[in-house]
Order: structure tokens, then C-alpha cells, then sequence
């Protein structure tokens, strides 16, 4: 119990500084409870209120990926360089270090390999255990216009809800079919269809025209897929593009992981994302920084 004898006179209530109510600097997030917000604060750096996520959860359906063959070697290095990365729990378990730093964004849908169609996913993983592994949000792919699109979307309301229980976020990822339309207006409705539906934040792809219609429309924010390996300047050039019309960070795997220079390249995205560097300077520093990391392993 506590000495109640000398007690000091209170008397330091600064009754000329209002008091200060914290601010999410991520869209949306002001409603949510304290431990959502802090889960959050894990993928968006506080600074910028924008995340560099780094993407690594392609076997879950297909399997070895060019660049993920042994994650242990190539990707625990580039963690350090990532605000969160996106992986599964097996992954998690088995190969990335529990003294990680960054968040984590757990692969919470699956089922059908590349083999099958991709649409008819279930939930994959409990929220108690992504509880258990101390991760930072959720993913779950929902396919609209899909043929499975209501399952799809059930999956995610069934994620918000566990979610909410506990304080977890879920991402809304928009997977686009082989037969589906990939511009503005596709991604206008999947998008604002994940947030109106609880999704505390949506990962989606950059199109030329009308992106930022996409960021406008979504109550929720919204993080761009880097998608398929382009060379590097043009996936500088496209993260920079997404963030200058509303995105509030990129989620890359293919265009760092297969890059020549991955640590280079993730470093280069990071200031394409938080600094809000040019596409030529960035590709610039990417160029300085794969000669010295080309060399450290020449």
C-alpha cells in the first residue's frame, strides 16, 4: 500500500493549457477504439500517416514464388526497411523473427490454389490466433464480381466482427479476375463496397486514369498493390503516382522482392512514400544504392 504520510500538495493542473485529445492521422480511424488505433499506428508510419507494406503471402496460393524460394534469406533482411509486411501465419511462425519491430498484416483468407478458381475462399484463420501471434491487422481478399462474391464478401464481415471483439483491423484486399475490368469505375465500387462494410483500411490496384477517384470515394484508406514486376523506375514512377492522387501507401512484393536490388529498391519506395521524393530522384538513389549492394555480393 502506498505512504500516505507527507503527501505533497497537488497544485500542477496547467489550468492554462487546454487539454490535448490524440489524432489518428490515418483516414477513418478516429472512431475506432484505442487498441485498433494503436494496431494501426504499427503499418502507418505516425510521421506521414503512409506505410510501405512489403507483400510476401503469394504461396498461400501459388506455391514457391520467384524471390520467396527461402524467405529466410531473402526477405528477413529487407524487414527492417518495411512499416509492416503482409505474410502468412506459417510463414510467421516458421521463419521471421519474433524480435520483429514492424506490423503485421496476416493472411486471414484461402482455399483454392492457382489450379482452381481463386474466388472460393474461406477463412483461413481464427482471430484468437492472430490474437496470439500479436499482429497488427488482418487481409482477406474479396472478389467483386467474382463468382463467388457474396462468400467472398461474408468471409470479411465475419473478419470485421471477430475484429472488432478484439481490436484487430481488417484490410480489404480487391482481387481482380482474369475476365474482370481493371479501371477507375471497377475499382470505385469494390473499394467503397470493403469500407462501407466495416474494412478499416482497402489494398487495390493503381489505374492511369481516375485513381483518384478511387482514394476520394473510400471512407477508408486506401494502400495501392504494387501487382506485377515492372522495371524499376516505372514502379517508382507508379507508387509516387498512387500517393500523389490519395493513397496512404503501397503494399509491394514482386517489384522489390524480384528487383535486382531488393534492399535498394525497398528504400527507394520508402522515400517515393514517406518523403515524397520524385520518381527520377528516387530511381537515382535506387541506381547508387543496387551498385554498392550489387557489390557487397559480387
Amino acid at each position: 500500500m502506498a505512504d500516505t504520510d507527507n503527501l505533497k500538495e497537488t497544485k500542477e493542473y496547467f489550468l492554462d493549457i487546454p487539454m490535448k485529445t490524440s489524432q489518428s492521422n490515418v483516414r477513418g480511424a478516429n472512431a475506432l477504439d484505442w487498441g485498433m488505433q494503436n494496431r494501426l499506428s504499427r503499418i502507418f508510419q505516425p510521421g506521414s500517416g503512409k506505410t510501405v507494406m512489403l507483400a510476401v503471402d503469394h504461396g498461400y496460393f501459388q506455391g514457391p514464388t520467384a524471390g520467396l524460394e527461402r524467405i529466410d534469406v531473402t526477405i528477413v533482411p529487407l524487414l527492417r526497411h518495411a512499416n509492416a509486411l503482409m505474410c502468412t501465419r506459417g510463414v510467421l511462425r516458421s521463419t521471421v523473427p519474433s524480435s520483429l519491430q514492424s506490423g503485421v498484416v496476416l493472411r486471414a483468407s484461402g482455399g483454392p490454389s492457382i489450379l482452381k478458381e481463386l474466388s472460393n475462399e474461406h477463412i483461413a484463420v481464427d482471430m484468437g490466433d492472430a490474437v496470439r501471434l500479436n499482429v497488427a491487422a488482418v487481409a482477406v481478399q474479396v472478389f467483386i464480381g467474382g463468382e463467388f462474391e457474396s462468400q467472398s464478401i461474408h468471409n470479411m464481415t465475419r473478419l470485421v466482427d471477430a475484429g472488432l471483439g478484439c481490436g484487430v483491423p481488417v484490410l480489404g484486399v480487391t482481387a481482380v479476375g482474369k475476365d474482370m475490368a481493371r479501371d477507375a469505375r471497377y475499382f470505385r465500387l469494390a473499394c467503397r463496397m470493403c469500407a462501407e462494410l466495416g474494412a478499416q483500411f482497402v489494398k487495390t490496384y493503381y489505374v492511369d486514369e481516375g485513381f483518384e477517384t478511387v482514394t476520394a470515394s473510400c471512407p477508408a484508406p486506401v494502400v495501392m498493390a504494387g501487382g506485377k514486376k515492372l522495371p524499376e523506375r516505372d514502379a517508382l514512377t507508379m507508387a509516387y503516382r498512387a500517393v500523389q492522387e490519395g493513397a496512404a501507401g503501397v503494399d509491394m512484393g514482386r517489384n522489390i522482392f524480384q528487383s535486382e536490388a531488393p534492399t535498394a529498391m525497398i528504400q527507394a519506395v520508402n522515400k517515393v512514400v514517406h518523403d515524397g521524393m520524385k520518381p527520377e530522384h528516387a530511381y537515382e538513389l535506387y541506381q547508387s544504392l543496387r551498385r554498392e549492394e550489387v557489390g557487397r555480393h559480387a
